[in-house]
């Protein structure tokens, strides 16, 4: 979580993703990890919205006290939103994790790791940006 401070300051890279053993080493788990955790940092940095929409004041005033405003379609389609959600931190109740295969955060990210290794094809650049690349790399020769 050495992430927030600096992301919270207006830093804009953050160093050290993948790495272990005060940087000597480099994990691909570690790697998926610290991706999964600067994906959550970028959405606390990103701030909650606030305006007449997400206040949904309207609905409130529907709902009225002692209403349950939180079954409410508007409720439940902004926590799609705004709910940081995690593929490799699971959350189940111990009995549903289980039932699932007990699996913990390493073991998955060191499949997702192994699966973008293996199956990933990233997508070419543009030609125009391939021939400014080009440039700069025959200038400093």
């Amino acid at each position: 979580m050495t992430y927030m401070l600096p992301a919270m300051a207006g830093a804009n890279v953050l160093y050290g993703s993948g790495m272990i053993e005060l940087g000597v080493t480099f994990s691909y788990t570690q790697l998926m990890i610290d991706n999964e955790i600067a994906r959550m940092v970028r959405r606390v940095i990103n701030g909650v919205e606030v305006n007449d929409e997400t206040l949904a004041t309207d609905i409130m005033k529907e709902v009225g006290c002692g209403g349950n405003f939180l079954t409410q379609q508007h409720t439940l389609d902004l926590m799609d939103q705004e709910q940081s959600r995690s593929d490799l931190f699971d959350r189940k109740m111990r009995e549903g994790w289980e039932n699932d295969g007990s699996q913990g955060a390493a073991e998955k990210a060191t499949e997702r790791a192994k699966t973008i290794l293996n199956d990933h094809t990233p997508e070419p650049l543009d030609q125009e940006v391939q021939d400014k690349l080009s440039e700069i790399v025959e200038s400093v020769k």
